[in-house]
């Protein structure tokens, strides 16, 4: 077996995704360094934090929270991109994991009964082959003893990419775009609602007001990162 890995090491070298140097057999993923670097928002401690501020006035939020801060050309949108569009799926799961550790231990997130992720238009999910934000949720998933569900939120139509929209323009965008299916099973549950990056808020926003109709429900939002407009 060590024969094989080595074999496969070198047809298929093991870098880290954010800085490019090679992985030691302890290291999965990122690199001991860039782990260490990672920009942690401590998020999740604080109930009142620039996420859930996002939604202050528009949709009630349980509580919201994101990992890490994105910048442009870190190393944060480095790890994003390669989550994205470079195929590493592993990698969403692996951040999942590692963010699952903090959220089980927080009080605002411990009551977690159901984890949503947003989902892609099924032709996106055609070209992409998998949906970034559902391989952060199953990551989430083990270390919070949560159950994720894929298929209860879906999009009725494909929107444009919301990059470079203004939140007003990113709230059109995404505004009537989601429904709900087998909603009884959010009934009287706390949901966590999970997305890749959030930004304006715009697209969690227009999920949350969906699930608002269902009776007794609590919804909160997570992402891997957060990045100020």
């Amino acid at each position: 077996m060590k024969l094989l890995r080595d074999f496969l090491g070198l047809i298929y070298p093991r870098i880290c995704i954010c800085c490019g140097n090679s992985l030691w057999k302890h290291e999965e993923i990122i690199c001991n360094l860039c782990h260490y670097h990672l920009p942690r928002t401590g998020f999740h401690l604080e109930a009142e934090n620039p996420v859930t501020r996002l939604f202050w006035g528009r949709v009630q939020v349980e509580s919201g929270t994101a990992f890490l801060w994105f910048n442009k050309g870190s190393k944060v949108q480095m790890l994003i991109h390669q989550i994205k569009y470079k195929g590493r799926k592993d990698a969403g799961t692996w951040i999942g994991r590692e963010y699952g550790c903090f959220l089980k231990e927080s009080p605002l997130f411990s009551t977690v009964d159901i984890i949503l992720p947003v989902p892609l238009h099924p032709k996106k999910l055609m070209q992409r082959g998998y949906n970034q934000s559902e391989q952060f949720a199953i990551g989430l998933s083990k270390p919070m003893n949560v159950p994720t569900y894929n298929n209860i939120l879906y999009r009725t139509r494909p929107s444009e990419t919301q990059t470079r929209k203004s939140r007003f323009r990113r709230w059109e965008n995404v505004c009537d775009i989601f429904a709900v299916r087998h909603a009884e099973i959010l009934e009287g549950k706390h949901v966590l609602v999970v997305d890749d990056v959030v930004t304006t808020g715009a697209t969690l926003e227009a999920i949350v007001a969906v699930l608002a109709c269902i009776p007794g429900i609590r919804v909160s939002v997570a992402a891997i990162a957060f990045t100020r407009v």
